[in-house]
C-alpha cells in the first residue's frame, strides 16, 4: 500500500511517497516537477546494477529523458573530490536550475548529490530516491546535504530541501542484513527520542522489518518520516528540536572518524553504539532510569546490533582521544560539547553541561564490554 507524508515548509513543502514498486512510477511522480522532460541521475556502483534500469524505465514511461553518473560506492566518495566530479558532470550535462537532479542510492549518494544540487547555479531541483532503510527513514528527508572533511563527518554542507522523496520499500529486498540493521538503528532512534509507543511496536515488529515484511517496513518508514517531518517543519535548520534527531550521533561521528569512515563501522552501526552510550550516560547522570536504559539496549542487542565500543573491530582511540574527536561535532556551541540525552524511552533533550568524568567513565566501560553482536 502506498502512503504519502507531507513535509510542511510553506512554498517549499514536498511529499515523501512510501510504497512498493514506486521506481516504475518515477516518471509520473517526477514529471509534474520538471520544466522540461529531463533529469540527471546520480547513483553508485552498488545501486546502479540493482535499481537504475527500473528507475530509467519509469522515467521513460512518462517521456522523461535522462543522463546518469555512476560513482564508486562508499563513504569515501562523499568528499571534496566527489563533489567536484558531480558538479562538473552536471555542468557538462547542461543541467539547468529548473531541471532535477535525482539521487538514487543510500545516504552517501543522497548527501553528495543533494549538496551538488544545492551549490550548482545557486540551487537546482532535487529528487531523493533512497534505496537503503537508513536513507528512507532519515537522510533523504529534511534537506541536510553535505560531504565529509578530513576533520570530521558532514562538516561541509548546506540545507537544500528536495522537491520530492520516493521511498520504494521494494528496494530494501536487495540489502544485506548488516546494512538493514544499520538502517534499523535510525528507525529505533525515533522511538527513543519521542515516541515510546512506536518503540513498543518495534519490540514486537522489529524482527519483521529486518526479515522482509514489506507492510512492517512501509509502516516503519512512514512513521519515522512523519516524526522527522514534524520536527523539521518546526526547526528546519537545527537550532532547536531538530537537534534531537542527533540522538547517539555525537558518539557515532567520533567513532566513525576513529574508524576512518570505513567498512569497519557503518554509520548505522555507529548510531546503534551511540544510542547505547547516550542511554548509559543518561542513566549514569540519573536523568533516566537504569531500567529504561537497559530495555533500550536490550532491544538493540536482540536485533543483533552493536551496543558497545568493544564490538567495533580494530584499534580505536582511548576515551580522551574520542572526546577530542567529539570536539569537531557540529553541535559544539561556544566550544562546549552538547549531547542529546534521555529522560526515558520516548523523551530526549539536548544537554550542554555533561561532566567530563562521567563521559570518560562510560566510554571506558563500553570499550571493555563483552557480548552482543559482533
Amino acid at each position: 500500500m502506498t502512503g504519502t507524508v507531507r513535509v510542511p515548509l510553506g512554498d517549499r513543502s514536498y511529499d515523501v511517497v512510501v510504497g512498493s514498486g514506486l521506481l516504475h512510477q518515477a516518471g509520473e511522480l517526477v514529471s509534474p516537477l520538471l520544466n522540461r522532460p529531463f533529469a540527471a541521475v546520480v547513483t553508485d556502483e552498488n545501486v546502479a546494477p540493482l535499481h537504475l534500469e527500473a528507475l530509467v524505465a519509469g522515467l521513460a514511461g512518462a517521456g522523461v529523458e535522462h543522463v546518469a553518473l555512476t560513482l564508486p560506492a562508499g563513504e569515501s566518495t562523499k568528499s571534496w573530490q566527489g563533489l567536484e566530479r558531480v558538479v562538473e558532470w552536471l555542468v557538462e550535462s547542461r543541467v539547468e536550475r529548473r531541471d532535477a537532479v535525482i539521487a538514487l542510492g543510500g545516504g552517501v549518494i543522497g548527501d553528495l548529490a543533494g549538496f551538488a544540487a544545492a551549490v550548482l547555479r545557486r540551487g537546482v531541483g532535487l529528487v531523493q530516491v533512497p534505496t537503503s532503510l537508513l536513507a528512507q527513514v532519515d537522510s533523504s528527508v529534511g534537506g541536510k546535504t553535505g560531504i565529509n572533511s578530513p576533520s570530521g563527518k558532514n562538516l561541509v554542507g548546506a540545507f537544500h530541501q528536495p522537491s520530492l522523496v520516493i521511498a520504494d520499500v521494494a528496494t530494501l529486498a536487495s540489502m544485506d542484513r548488516r546494512h538493514l540493521l544499520a538502517g534499523y538503528a535510525e528507525v529505533a532512534k525515533y522511538g527513543f527520542i519521542g515516541d515510546r509507543e512506536f518503540f513498543e511496536w518495534l519490540e514486537s515488529r522489529g524482527r519483521g522489518i529486518v526479515e522482509g515484511d514489506e507492510e512492517a517496513r512501509s509502516q516503519a518508514v512512514r512513521r519515522s518520516v512523519k516524526m522527522k517531518a514534524d520536527i523539521v517543519a518546526g526547526d528546519e535548520t537545527e537550532w532547536g528540536d531538530r537537534a534531537l534527531l542527533n540522538f547517539g550521533h555525537t558518539f557515532c561521528h567520533a567513532l566513525e572518524a576513529a574508524a576512518g569512515y570505513s567498512e569497519r563501522l557503518l554509520h548505522g552501526e555507529g548510531v546503534s553504539v551511540g544510542c547505547a552510550l547516550a542511554f548509559d550516560l543518561s542513566a549514569a547522570l540519573e536523568l533516566c532510569s537504569a531500567q529504561d536504559a537497559e530495555r533500550a539496549k536490550a532491544h538493540l542487542a536482540e536485533m543483533g546490533m552493536k551496543t558497545s565500543i568493544a564490538q567495533i573491530p580494530g584499534e580505536l582511540p582511548d576515551a580522551d582521544g574520542l572526546i577530542a574527536l567529539m570536539a569537531q561535532d557540529k553541535k559544539v556551541l561556544d566550544g562546549r560539547l552538547r549531547f542529546v540525552l534521555s529522560k526515558g524511552i520516548g523523551s530526549a533533550f539536548v544537554a550542554g553541561d555533561v561532566p567530563e568524568d562521567a563521559l570518560k567513565s562510560i566510554l571506558r566501560v563500553s570499550a571493555r564490554a563483552a557480548g552482543g553482536s559482533g
